[in-house]
């Protein structure tokens, strides 16, 4: 029957009754009632008729007592057998059977008794637990299946109360004495400041997926999370910088995204056995989980310092936090609050870029070895490119005590890196040449160099608020002037320029070039490299270690001696 060589069908009804004997009676050799559930399982799910006959003759009271029995592989059968009918029965008596399970603590028990028992959990058990898992998550698709009826008075009355457990204060006090098309216009306003994309969110709820479920979710956390939800829909509704998180379209999207992690209304694998602790952990776990799921999108929004135009990029990133905190499987829905708060945005792209490195095999031992072979080279590229640059000049602005920018000078370096020339040049005129430029300043007579706060013409300035913006901009070369120390001042025009310049002079200086300009044209040049290096090495998987070197021959006679002919 197994191998489906005989059908279930010939089973008669006695027979079946005979075996359902065994699963009620109280029998002293525990090996028959596993045997027993076994074939009842099988006759359950090959047979509907047979499956109607069991369902009927084996009480849900049996299998409670069966499952609470210490002994682990009636356990598993019980439970298989429970799955089995669950799986037979039709959707309303499956919420019927589910709804009576846990009035008798049926998951309270699975959690504390079966999933933190001593014993390790069983391959097979694991899997009817995901089975369990997925029925009771398959009782949210009707809600998930049916948009906002408009017309109906309760949907009507639901979205009323979102909208009052938010405003309800600033509602009543300008709604009184309000002509009805003023107060409707209130409540259109309200409506968007909830965070709905039209003034009747009914057009909001009538996609599916969510439909409904959207709307039970908002309310679920509205009323058992009442600080939060109030938190979270004044702090977005009082912005007016285009930051704000709209709560209603980040609840209906969130709520998709909660249902395709949790596979919500699939059928269920045959062989997979990934459930979560958790949703046995918790009533209400679905809800429960997206009032965790809705703050932390609210905290990744603020953290991402997004927009309305960055909402995608957000759901991204919080679908990424999600998901990797429900492949750890955490036991309990506050470890879980804990482990995806401790997941902030920063981290995510840390975890991103590291994983891409791996998979491009970047991080392996001789990528690394043959990266820190070429640094050298490549430092020295860059090197020449910089002090080309400093050859190239630039010219810069004069900064004078009246902060008066209208006056330019030009400084550069000589083909033969030993003189930096420079001198004022007009608004407007072309860079002048080599030749032109009237002051010079010999680089063996430059002593170090100065950026930032260090530099005099900045120092001087004070700290006014005025300043703050040159700090990053500001760099200055002392030299010796006879017997006087003397400073060459400098405002670069951008960021890239500082960058450049100080490089170019620390170069010169014999010192490291040690902007980030710098560390970013590394790292592209070093990938650059590696992947040109690699090119013949495309699909051919690179050892974490060197193969080892074969040890020498036992003798050396193989060795011909060419000095000696032949007869």
């Amino acid at each position: 029957m197994e191998h489906g060589m005989v059908s279930w069908e010939t089973l008669s009804i006695p027979f079946v009754r005979k075996v359902v004997c065994y699963v009620n009676m109280n029998l002293m050799d525990a090996s028959v009632q596993p045997l027993a559930l076994r074939l009842l399982e099988s006759v359950t799910l090959s047979s509907p008729a047979l499956g109607q006959l069991v369902k009927s003759e084996v009480p849900l009271d049996r299998l409670l007592v069966h499952l609470q029995v210490m002994n682990q592989q009636l356990q598993t059968k019980a439970m298989a057998l429970l799955t089995a009918l669950l799986q037979g029965a039709s959707p309303a008596e499956r919420k019927h059977m589910l709804d009576y399970l846990w009035q008798r603590n049926l998951r309270q028990f699975i959690y504390k008794n079966i999933i933190h028992s001593a014993t390790p959990l069983g391959d097979e058990m694991a899997h009817h637990l995901y089975v369990l898992q997925a029925l009771m998550l398959g009782l949210l698709e009707p809600r998930m299946r049916t948009p906002l009826d408009p017309y109906s008075q309760e949907q009507r009355e639901q979205l009323q109360a979102l909208r009052q457990a938010a405003f309800e204060s600033e509602g009543e006090s300008l709604g009184t004495g309000l002509s009805a098309d003023r107060r409707r216009s209130l409540c259109a306003r309200e409506f968007r400041k909830l965070g709905f994309s039209n003034s009747n969110p009914a057009q909001d709820l009538e996609r599916v997926p969510p439909g409904l479920l959207a709307l039970d979710n908002m309310l679920y956390f509205s009323k058992h999370a009442p600080s939060a939800y109030s938190r979270v829909v004044l702090e977005n509704s009082s912005r007016e910088d285009k930051h704000e998180c709209p709560f209603a379209r980040s609840s209906i999207q969130l709520t998709v995204l909660l249902c395709e992690l949790l596979r919500v209304g699939e059928p269920c694998s045959e062989t997979a056995q990934d459930f979560s602790p958790m949703f046995f952990g918790q009533d209400q776990s679905f809800h429960e989980l997206f009032c965790v799921s809705i703050q932390l999108l609210n905290k990744t929004w603020k953290e991402m310092r997004a927009t309305q135009e960055d909402f995608d990029k957000v759901m991204q990133v919080v679908r990424e936090q999600l998901a990797r905190t429900l492949a750890l499987k955490p036991s309990s829905l506050e470890l879980f609050r804990t482990k995806v708060n401790a997941l902030p945005y920063g981290e995510v792209l840390r975890l991103r870029q590291t994983e891409r490195l791996h998979q491009e095999g970047t991080l392996a031992p001789p990528i690394l070895e043959l990266r820190e072979k070429l640094k050298p080279e490549l430092m020295g590229l860059i090197r020449q490119q910089r002090l080309l640059r400093l050859c190239e000049g630039t010219l810069f602005r004069k900064i004078s005590s009246r902060r008066r920018q209208d006056k330019l000078w030009f400084c550069c370096l000589s083909p033969n890196h030993k003189m930096l020339q420079y001198g004022d040049v007009e608004e407007g005129a072309s860079p002048p040449t080599l030749e032109s430029l009237p002051e010079q300043l010999p680089v063996a007579d430059i002593k170090a160099l100065l950026t930032g706060k260090d530099c005099p013409h900045v120092r001087e300035k004070g700290s006014g608020k005025q300043n703050k913006d040159l700090y990053e901009l500001a760099f200055s070369i002392s030299y010796d002037h006879g017997e006087a120390e003397a400073y060459l001042n400098f405002i670069a025009p951008s960021k890239r320029e500082f960058h450049l310049w100080t490089d170019g002079l620390s170069a010169l200086l014999g010192g490291p070039m040690g902007s980030e300009q710098t560390r970013l044209d590394l790292e592209q040049l070093l990938t650059m490299e590696t992947k040109l290096r690699l090119l013949e090495l495309e699909n051919v998987p690179i050892p974490e270690q060197p193969p080892p070197i074969p040890p020498p021959p036992t003798n050396f006679n193989f060795c011909y001696d060419c000095s000696i002919t032949e007869p």
